[in-house]
């Protein structure tokens, strides 16, 4: 009944305003789909928040404090050149014995203690509550060596400025996890290209879930 109802109007002249609406709303929903489709195949997300590459989390060129007094770039941490890793990891972390004063102590203590090792030894953080190192591996003794000489050299900083460079470098450390972290905190809302959010333990275990492992830059 139908199809002989098209037919007549068809016949009759009259154009069937209802089908064509029809026709027309399935062609817009195949081009959403097809829209988001290409979204996804080209790394964004359908609700707007993009896929995280290496890339863009990799810290790059001399860090503009201390990388020049210091002789040291974040380039120089790079799975291509193992022993310039090493090399570099070493430099910060000599500064890992120096002694601080009671308000160098205080602010070591707070900085240290909210970032960690996790990805190699698992430690809460790479200095127990009183300031003594937590984690024994070279990645650990860099961050402390960091954490000192910049507390020392260059009290200016802020709490905050500090853990995010030694976040730079534990990003360099674990880039491939770090990765999926990030991916992680975009999902969440959080900026991943904050290196305080993205390495601190303030989100510790977010990626959990995530496609993560990979191996770490410099020995452990």
């Amino acid at each position: 009944m139908v199809n002989k109802t098209v037919t007549e109007k068809r016949k009759g002249g009259k154009p069937d305003t209802e089908l064509y609406i029809q026709i027309g709303i399935i062609a817009i929903l195949l081009l959403v789909v097809a829209f988001n489709i290409g979204k996804v195949s080209s790394g964004q997300s359908v609700g707007g928040i993009g896929t995280v590459s290496a890339s863009e989390i990799i810290p790059k060129g001399v860090p503009a404090i201390y990388g020049t007094v210091l002789g040291v770039s974040y380039d120089d941490v790079t799975a291509s050149n193992p022993q310039l890793a090493d090399a570099t990891i070493r430099k910060l972390a000599q500064y890992e014995d120096m002694d601080l004063n009671s308000e160098e102590m205080n602010r070591y203590t707070k900085i240290a203690g909210s970032i960690s090792c996790e990805y190699c030894c698992g430690a809460n953080s790479i200095i127990f509550a009183n300031g003594e190192r937590a984690c024994g591996c070279a990645h650990s003794y860099a961050m402390r060596g960091l954490a000192k000489y910049l507390l020392i050299n260059n009290p200016e900083m802020s709490d905050i400025e500090i853990l995010s460079e030694l976040g730079k470098w534990k990003v360099l450390f674990f880039p491939e996890i770090h990765e999926s972290k990030a991916i992680a905190l975009e999902e969440n809302g959080i900026d991943s290209k904050d290196y305080v959010n993205l390495a601190s333990n303030l989100y510790r275990g977010i990626e959990q879930g995530k496609t993560s492992g990979g191996s770490m830059v410099g020995g452990c």
